[in-house]
């Protein structure tokens, strides 16, 4: 288990985020679109880890 500090439910979470920023990067839409949604899932992701005491 990489963080056991996390709960099942925020590793899922952040999962999802990850997997939505590659997703984003993948997307048939503009750079700018593409770059712009890849920093927001990634932030949220980064956010979660930090918010459940993962650093």
């Amino acid at each position: 288990m990489k963080y056991p500090a996390q709960s099942p439910s925020v590793r899922r979470r952040v999962r999802a985020h990850r997997a939505m920023a590659l997703a984003a990067l993948h997307s048939d839409t503009s750079l700018k679109t593409r770059i712009a949604r890849f920093r927001h899932h990634a932030e949220a992701a980064r956010r979660l880890e930090r918010k459940d005491g993962v650093k």
